[in-house]
């Protein structure tokens, strides 16, 4: 299972007197983690190393650190976390030691995993969408079953003249028992269509 961020989160450290600073927020798009990226970075700070993971999509950048010592451990730390939808930045403020390629790795993505693991997260949920067409008196007794499927919506999109049409959003594991449930509260009679997604 995947998870992602429920808010923006901070974290610092010092290492070898150097300030790093992780912050990491939740995107739902490339678009909104890059928004992300350029507002959190700090001007004042000599780098604003990030990484971003939106679905299959993931970016990163050194931003002057020498390559692959910043962006790949910061993208490493998201994964390590099973973390989607993800971007976070670490701000660097160097002290005047030299941190090496190693030290640089592990400072970069362990603090970028040192924000993560603090963040309050959320599972993501993949959802599916249900056409049904069903009577009248089938709308009612499928209402009164939701109870069993958490986090399902209903609307009513629709009128015929022997019932009626409803869109379900409800997480896609439990799509094949809710169409068995329809089947068998109206005899085979309702209608249930997958949605396009």
């Amino acid at each position: 299972m995947m998870f992602t961020l429920v808010r923006t989160e901070r974290f610092e450290q010092e290492i070898k007197k150097s300030r790093f600073l992780a912050q990491a927020a939740p995107a739902d798009s490339e678009e909104s983690a890059r928004r992300f990226i350029a507002e959190a970075g700090m001007p004042d700070a000599g780098h604003n190393c990030w990484a971003l993971r939106v679905g299959d999509v993931y970016r990163f950048s050194d931003d002057g650190e020498p390559g692959g010592t910043a962006g790949r451990p910061i993208l490493q730390a998201i994964e390590g976390q099973e973390m989607d939808r993800v971007a976070v930045v670490v701000s660097r403020w160097f002290g005047g030691i030299l941190l090496g390629a190693g030290g640089l790795v592990r400072a970069y993505g362990g603090t970028a995993a040192s924000c993560l693991k603090v963040a309050a997260r959320e599972p993501i949920v993949a959802y599916a969408t249900l056409s049904v067409a069903c009577g009248f008196a089938d709308e009612a007794r499928i209402r009164s079953h939701l109870g069993g499927f958490p986090g399902t919506r209903v609307e009513t999109t629709g009128f015929t003249a022997d019932g009626v049409q409803l869109q379900v959003t409800l997480p896609r594991d439990r799509s094949d028992a809710f169409t068995r449930l329809v089947t068998d509260i109206s005899r085979g009679q309702a209608v249930v269509e997958r949605a396009e997604e």
